[in-house]
Formats: structure tokens, C-alpha cells, sequence
């Protein structure tokens, strides 16, 4: 089998596995399962703003900072996130499925990072605490969450004044959430639009807390 005929496979593979996933979404909003951890677990090669590193370097993250990984999956991000912070900083790793945690906790253990901290909560229902963050990212989560607005708000009174939430989507994703969906959202949170990188169909935009949120 050759690599081009490979590649094909598993494009087709996904997919099906996406169509189903979102067809079964229809009726009430589903977390990705946790046996289908792969699909977010790699990077995608189609799109830039949706790879871990670009995520990351995005935030301008220095040692020392708290950042929140919410909806944080297998842990494709809450590596990196760790690293860029440092032994001073701090991450907090966020899922609502232990199976999700359980993956997550595997692979920074492996990565020898010690300065993660994991918490099985569903975004929406007042479990983080106020003003704790200087950064926090929501990757590919939002559709997912039945009670968005709540989660949205949760998440802007977490972040300290200042604090940015990086939103990242892509189309490729069963609950794809276009830009005007989730800049109204955020703005109706409190949020004002600071950076977008990408484009209609694949992109990260930050949204700042002010100051004197």
C-alpha cells in the first residue's frame, strides 16, 4: 500500500467517523467519545490554525502564567501549554470526560510535566474559579456544550482583568461554530475581539477580558 493511498484511507475513514458523529449530535450536543480520541489527538495537515504549536504561539505565553485548558480532550495542547509556562506556571487541564483525563494525564506524565493540574467539570455549571487566569483556550469545544452562553460567561469571570480566550475552530469539526456565532457570544459576556488568525473556516480569534472586567 502506498503512502498516497494511505493518507486517502484515513481521510475517508475520518470522515465517515465526523458524518456519523455529527449526525448523532443532531438530537442533543456530544462530546467527541472518548474511543474516538484519535480524531483530535493528532494535528490536522489541512489546517494551520488548528495545529497545537500555532495555538500556542498565538498566546504569547511566559513563564509563569496560569492558563486554562477547557474541554482539553486527550491533552493534544496541555503538553505544550505546560511547557511554555514553565515550572512556575501553572495549567489546568479541564474535561468532562474522565476517559479524556485519563489519556491527558498519560501523556504529561510522559512528558514529565508536573505543573498540570486536572479537573472533571462541564463548562457552564460554576466549578472554575474567578479570576484565576491569565490565558485560556477553547479548542474546537463550544458546539459541544449545551448551555454555550453559561460556559462563555463562566469562562470571562475565570479569566483575570487583561486575561485572553483563545477560540479555535475548524469546519472539519462536527460542531463547527462560525465566527459571528462565537464573537456575539463572547461580546455578550463581557469580551472584546483582540487578534484573529486564519480564515472563515479555520481559524483562532483571542477575545480580551478589560482591564476593569
Amino acid at each position: 500500500m502506498t503512502v498516497s493511498t494511505l493518507v486517502l484511507l484515513v481521510v475517508v475513514a475520518t470522515t465517515l467517523v465526523a458524518v456519523a458523529w455529527r449526525l448523532a449530535s443532531r438530537r442533543r450536543s456530544l462530546p467527541c467519545p472518548v474511543w474516538l480520541r484519535w480524531l483530535v489527538e493528532l494535528d490536522n495537515p489541512f489546517t494551520k490554525t488548528n495545529r497545537a504549536a500555532f495555538i500556542v504561539e498565538t498566546l504569547a505565553l511566559s513563564p509563569g502564567l496560569t492558563v486554562l485548558d477547557a474541554g482539553c480532550g486527550p491533552g493534544r495542547l496541555t503538553v505544550p501549554l505546560a511547557r511554555s509556562v514553565g515550572p512556575d506556571g501553572r495549567v489546568v487541564a479541564l474535561d468532562i470526560q474522565p476517559g479524556m483525563l485519563a489519556r491527558a494525564r498519560t501523556k504529561t506524565a510522559a512528558a514529565g510535566c508536573s505543573n498540570i493540574e486536572f479537573l472533571v467539570a462541564a463548562l457552564g455549571e460554576r466549578t472554575l474559579p474567578v479570576r484565576r487566569f491569565d490565558r485560556a483556550v477553547l479548542v474546537t469545544v463550544l458546539g459541544e456544550i449545551p448551555e454555550p452562553a453559561a460556559a462563555m460567561a463562566e469562562l470571562f469571570d475565570a479569566l483575570a482583568p487583561g486575561g485572553i480566550l483563545a477560540v479555535v475552530e475548524v469546519v472539519f469539526d462536527p460542531h463547527f461554530q462560525s465566527r459571528r456565532a462565537v464573537t456575539a457570544l463572547a461580546a455578550a459576556a463581557g469580551f472584546r475581539e483582540r487578534a484573529f488568525f486564519g480564515h472563515g473556516l479555520a481559524y483562532v480569534v483571542h477575545f480580551e477580558k478589560p482591564a476593569d472586567g
